[in-house]
């Protein structure tokens, strides 16, 4: 048969009718995560009276989304309707562990989708619903945020610290940390010697909740702080390492541009600077992740956007960089380093 002859595939809206409701798991996750029910099935399986009878939610209710998450695959169910939690809810929603992104389901998730009702609107005129990189509206979101996010980075950098071999250091290893929000990067490399010593970088706003991590994890003695904004804030020089964590994104390219020549000139000559993004391929048609990621940018900041690997490489090139290369590691998209010369 030729091509010509071949019947067409039908154009079905099935796609389109699964994508309608797409909305419907996050806010499933986040009525879970604040009833309790990862919690509650943390020690074993209950049935959904049991776990009523344990929270005061009701059966109703619960039936109804505990079902979905099966169907979602972060629940079991056996053939005494008994349910119980699968790797991943046991690893990331129940809400006393590290890892956990309860927090994120329970309050981050609502303030986002809040904006998110908004879109058309902002597609419109092309301005955010609130601008989140300016530092009055910001802080108070990041001091919220940045906590719930911490398992989107923890990974990724003890992969770097490990790739970096900051653990077999003989001498003072020093690291810039910007944009720190919870400090999480420097948190992961001090945490693998005690010869790491941090100078976290954000608005003095946050740097009280910055604060409180390192004391959480136990680090604080290693860091010091420094508050403002990054274009103004004195860093110094002198570094070995420094860690740009998901910053780029709200800047935007000209402030971002600016800020990889001011990290140039505090890191010292073989230092490392290391990026973590959401990164696009080149023509903007992959990963489905990131581009939607372009969205909230366009919802929550000025001149925010996600881009691709050679955009940053040619931003770093021109900052004075060399050696641009990709690390895969845990987390949204590969980290990015570059060596200053």
């Amino acid at each position: 048969m030729s091509k010509k002859s071949r019947p067409r595939k039908q154009v079905t809206p099935e796609r389109l009718q699964q994508l309608g409701f797409a909305y419907a798991p996050p806010f499933i996750i986040s009525a879970a995560v604040s009833n309790k029910v990862f919690d509650t099935l943390k020690n074993g399986a209950k049935t959904v009276e049991q776990v009523s009878k344990e929270t005061g939610a009701s059966v109703r209710g619960l039936r109804a989304i505990m079902n979905a998450l099966v169907g979602l695959e972060l629940l079991k169910k056996d053939r005494q309707q008994k349910y119980s939690l699968t790797p991943e809810s046991e690893a990331f929603l129940i809400s006393n562990k590290p890892s956990t992104l309860s927090g994120f389901f329970e309050t981050i998730l609502p303030r986002h989708a809040s904006k998110w009702l908004q879109i058309s609107e902002v597609a419109r005129t092309g301005r955010p619903v609130t601008a989140v990189n300016e530092e009055t509206e910001g802080t108070e979101f990041f001091s919220q945020l940045v906590e719930n996010i911490i398992p989107m980075s923890y990974g990724g950098a003890q992969k770097l610290a490990d790739h970096l071999k900051v653990a077999k250091t003989k001498d003072e290893l020093r690291v810039l940390d910007l944009a720190a929000g919870s400090g999480i990067w420097g948190i992961a490399l001090a945490e693998k010697s005690p010869r790491v010593r941090v100078a976290a970088v954000d608005w003095a706003g946050m740097i009280p909740t910055t604060k409180r991590i390192t004391q959480k994890f136990g680090v604080s003695d290693r860091f010091k702080f420094i508050g403002g904004d990054l274009l103004e804030a004195d860093f110094g020089n002198g570094y070995d390492i420094a860690t740009l964590g998901h910053i780029l994104h709200s800047e935007g390219e000209q402030r971002s541009r600016q800020l990889l020549r001011k990290t140039f000139s505090a890191l010292k000559a073989g230092g490392t600077i290391v990026i973590a993004e959401w990164l696009v391929n080149n023509r903007r048609t992959e990963p489905a992740h990131s581009l939607m990621f372009a969205v909230q940018m366009l919802v929550n900041t000025e001149h925010g956007d996600t881009f691709s690997f050679n955009e940053i490489k040619n931003w770093l090139e021109d900052a004075g960089f060399k050696k641009v290369r990709k690390l895969e590691a845990p987390g949204p998209s590969p980290l990015i380093l570059a060596t200053k010369p």
